[in-house]
């Protein structure tokens, strides 16, 4: 079980985050599938040994991997990099490109960068609880009967 602590942040306030996040993504995910909007994305593929390090936001079933959506004028990678500190704790020394997947997913024409870092071990992680709720190592053996993202299902079927 991955060590975390959870951000210190005030409870009903992380609450009341989940609670907009969980309402607002099915009505987001309703507009793209009206206007079908350019979207491109990050996503960190982070090993522990042979295992994966998968992390769930509050407002999705599925499970994915730390990252998200580039801002304007950002790097794919300086949005992997951000992403990792923002959701999980993590900054990283080192992450290796493994490549793009383009797809539709969520109603979006997405573009999604993938980084991978290996790590021997798990360091302690900081959740901040508002969208990201609890992270997972899995071995490979695991993930066909984890529900998965989109983009996450692409990067292991060419990693298969």
């Amino acid at each position: 079980m991955p060590k975390h602590e959870r951000s210190r942040t005030n409870p009903v306030i992380d609450a009341i985050w989940r609670l907009v996040l969980r309402l607002g993504f099915p009505l987001a995910r309703a507009w793209w599938h009206i206007r079908r909007p350019h979207h491109e994305g990050a996503l960190v593929a982070i090993y522990v040994g042979q295992a994966l390090l998968l992390v769930k936001s509050s407002y999705r079933a599925e499970w994915s991997f730390a990252g998200g959506s580039l801002q304007p004028g950002e790097t794919p990678i300086a949005a992997a990099r951000r992403e990792m500190e923002e959701e999980i704790g993590l900054t990283p020394h080192s992450l290796r490109a493994a490549g793009s997947v383009s797809g539709i997913w969520d109603g979006r024409q997405d573009r999604v960068h993938f980084f991978e870092l290996h790590l021997d071990c798990l360091p302690e992680l900081r959740l901040d609880n508002r969208e990201i709720t609890a992270t997972r190592v899995v071995l490979p053996e695991e993930l066909g009967s984890i529900p998965l993202t989109g983009p996450v299902a692409s990067y292991l079927s060419r990693k298969g």
